[in-house]
């Protein structure tokens, strides 16, 4: 979770960069700053766990021996 936080401080201060640069508007800058990055540490969030669950499924594979997939798949 530390690293979704971390990650959303650095989003934060880009988006507000950009958004600045783009506008010159400190509100805008704010706004964009304020939603964009909430939205994408949602889904990096959720696209963690679901990476997680893809690698456990991975791994769980990988200790099926060779000779029995099919069983293992029907």
């Amino acid at each position: 979770m530390l690293k979704t936080i971390t990650f959303t401080v650095m989003h934060f201060c880009i988006a507000f960069g950009v958004a600045y640069a783009l506008t010159g508007s400190v509100a805008v800058g704010g706004l964009v700053a304020a939603v964009e990055p909430l939205c994408n540490s949602v889904a990096f969030f959720f696209h963690e766990k679901i990476w997680q669950r893809v690698e456990r499924k991975k791994q769980q594979a990988s200790q099926i021996p060779r000779h029995a997939w099919l069983h293992h798949h029907a």
